[in-house]
This record gives C-alpha cells, structure tokens and sequence, in this order.
C-alpha cells in the first residue's frame, strides 16, 4: 500500500494502461457488432473533450478519425448532427487546435475568449487592434444576414500577395478575429470545408450560452482536471498541452485539485517529472484494443509523451519535402493490445474506389501476428470509408507479410 499522500508509483506498462482506458481503448467497438448511435459517439466527446480539426482529406479528415478508432465504423451524420444542429453536443474553438469541442466546456473557454485582443495571432489581432469599425460591420453583416461564409460577405477587400495559404481577406480575418472572442461561432461547415460563421446566441444552446462564465482559475481548474480524466495520468506538460494552457495557471490549478483530491501524486518509472494520477483512473490488468489512430488522436499528438509511455518515436512528414520522408505523407500508428506495434502511409484513392497502404513498417515489440490484426483493420476502415479494395504496400518492413495477409480469406 501507499502511504497516506506518497506519491503513487507506476511502471511505464501500468501508465500505459491507464492512459489506454482513460482514453476508452478497452471498451468494446459497438460498431464492430451493431450499430453506433449518437450516445455512443456523446460518450467519445465526454470522455476526450475535443476531436481536433485538419482539412487534410488524403485518408479521412482528422475530426472523424477518434470515434472510428473507439467505436468501428459509425455514420458520421451522427458527427455533423452532434456539430451542427440542435441539440448541439459539440462547438468550434481553439481548444488543443481548431477543434470541434464538448459544448459543456463553452464556459471553460470564455476566458480564453476574453483575451483575443492580446492572444489572438497575426492578422486577425491586428484587424481587431487597427480597424475596430470595420470589425463592428462584418459582425453586424453576421448578425442581419447570418449564417454566412466569409466569401458571402467579402467585397472588395483587399488582399495580401505573401505566404501560401495565409492570404486571407480582411473579412477573413475579421471573422475570426470574431471567433477568437466568440463574438461569433461556426454554425457548421459547409461542402467546401468553410465555416459558416453565426452568432453563438443562434448557436450554442441556452445552457450554456447563459452559465456564468468562470474567472481564469477556475477555468484551468476545469480544463487541466479534465485533461487528467482523458488522459488518466500525465505530467503538468501532459496536462497542459492537452488543451494548451498556459505553464502558471496550470502549475497553480494542479496544486489546487491536488488538495481537492481530484488528482493524486504520482511518478512513473524513467520519468524525471513527477506525475499526476486522476482520481477516477483505472488500471486494467489487460488491453486487448485493436486501431488505427489519426496523426491527431490524443493518445498520440502529445510526441514526447508518446514516445516516454509508448516507445515510439513518431513525427508527421506532411510539410516534409518527398524525397526527405521517412515513412510517408500521411502514416497513422496501430495500436494492438497495449503498444503501438506498427505504422502505415495510408491514402484513400477515391476514384478507384481503393485505400492505398504505401508503406507498413513494424515495431521491434511488434507481435507475430501484427500482420493479420492490421490487415483486418484495414479492411474495416476500407469498408467505413466506402472504399472496395486495399491495395497492398509497396515500401516497409512489415510490407512482405502485410501483403500476405491482405491476400489471405477472411474468416
């Protein structure tokens, strides 16, 4: 036993594990034998918070990735539905990234609302510092003839000639300026991917648009114990990234849940930072999980942590030049049993309605059946994805077997 108030020692295996049912790993996939329904994907947005937004679509865009990795194949009308109509489980903010976010937190993040005219970026800060008027008449535009895209309501703004991809209009930018003070909130995304910009008292619902909202140190009270609970145990940078707060609001929330008992000292074996167990953690004597996880899961977007609980070094080498790529453009982990035992460069070729593994590496504590588990899981995302065929690697170590298993029966 413990002593009374002595920290709480973990092995690196017992970490992991935590960390695995924190995050919802040993649960069954409800959609590997029936159907997903929306309760299953609140209990995904309850437990992670946020899903984290990338319009990356060579496989699938990130948002949709966590719940097929926790619930199999799933309607991802349930998604846009939880998104974009009432009542509305999720809302866009800047949580972790862009992110689609539990709506219980809308409070939580009032504060970082607030500090827009000093916390927001580049463009949109200084749109907000130079021409207040102008940001007074895109928000008024919003408000009489929302839900607008920002193309609905540019004119003739004009617009910089500079940085790829960065050459918003001034209307852009204005909006989301707008959206970093939560002025304004996305209604929904619309086929293009834009955010279709409204006024969140069209939006968010009554409950939470009217609860106060909480003072700073509350806030990170409420975000760093709710990091805690998804990730199980972590360190005060574990806990901090995970929604990105800052180091001393986090430092002074930890101490004060500490002697609330939400959270509980703890260290774990080769770490040199002490640890934090969340109260309501768990520690499974097993893991028996099977999936594919998204470059933006978080169980993996925190890279140091990754590599401390998992021994996988992983890094994404999309802004990577080709020829300079390691394993790919677009590689997701697999995670089999407790470990992260392979990875895989994977793109869903829609045209010839195929998903194309271009390369499949093992890891040195891969199992000898890694093949066989990831050939079926690639099969099922195949079949989520609307796709007739996986096509096998080309490049990788574990591409001989993993062609092999491909060409095997199901059974």
């Amino acid at each position: 036993m413990t002593p009374a108030g002595a920290p709480q020692a973990l092995t690196v295996l017992q970490a992991r594990r935590i960390t695995l049912a924190a995050q919802g790993f040993t649960r069954p996939r409800p959609g590997l034998t029936g159907e997903v329904t929306s309760r299953h994907l609140a209990r995904v947005i309850e437990r992670l918070g946020f899903f984290q937004i990338d319009s990356v679509n060579v496989l699938q865009r990130a948002q949709y990735m966590p719940s097929f990795s926790r619930l199999g194949p799933y309607d991802v009308e349930i998604l846009h539905r939880a998104a974009g109509r009432a009542p509305r489980r999720l809302f866009e903010y800047w949580a972790h990234e862009a992110a689609m976010v539990d709506i219980d937190l809308w409070p939580a993040f009032r504060f970082r609302m607030d500090t827009a005219e000093t916390r927001a970026w580049g463009g949109p800060r200084r749109i907000g510092r130079d021409k207040p008027e102008f940001v007074e008449w895109v928000l008024d535009e919003v408000a009489r003839k929302g839900p607008l895209t920002a193309r609905e309501i540019e004119h003739d703004a004009p617009r910089e000639s500079g940085h790829w991809g960065w050459n918003w209009s001034e209307v852009k930018m204005a909006l989301e300026y707008l959206f970093y003070k939560g002025d304004v909130t996305a209604a929904r995304r619309n086929a293009a991917f834009e955010r279709v910009y409204d006024l969140p008292e069209r939006v968010i619902p009554r409950a939470q648009l009217d609860a106060p909202a909480l003072d700073p140190a509350e806030a990170h009270r409420v975000l760093v114990g709710h990091a805690a609970r998804a990730l199980g145990v972590g360190t005060a940078q574990c806990l901090r990234d995970y929604f990105r707060l800052e180091p001393a609001p986090t430092k002074a929330a930890i101490e004060d849940l500490l002697s609330t008992g939400e959270l509980l000292p703890a260290t774990i074996a080769g770490w040199r930072r002490p640890a934090y167990l969340h109260r309501d953690a768990v520690l499974p004597r097993k893991v028996s999980a099977r999936a594919l996880l998204s470059p933006f899961d978080p169980l993996v977007f925190e890279r140091t942590r990754t590599e401390q609980l998992f021994d996988f070094r992983y890094r994404i080498e999309i802004y990577v030049p080709a020829a300079k790529r390691v394993h790919g453009y677009y590689v997701l982990p697999f995670l089999l049993g407790d470990r992260l035992v392979a990875r895989v460069d994977l793109k869903a070729d829609r045209q010839s309605s195929t998903l194309l593994v271009q390369g499949a590496w093992a890891e040195q504590h891969a199992p000898p059946h890694t093949a066989s588990e990831l050939a079926d899981e690639l099969r099922l995302l195949a079949r989520w994805l609307g796709l007739e065929a996986v096509a096998p690697p080309v490049k990788g170590d574990l591409a001989g077997e993993l062609t092999a298993a491909l060409a095997s029966p199901l059974d």
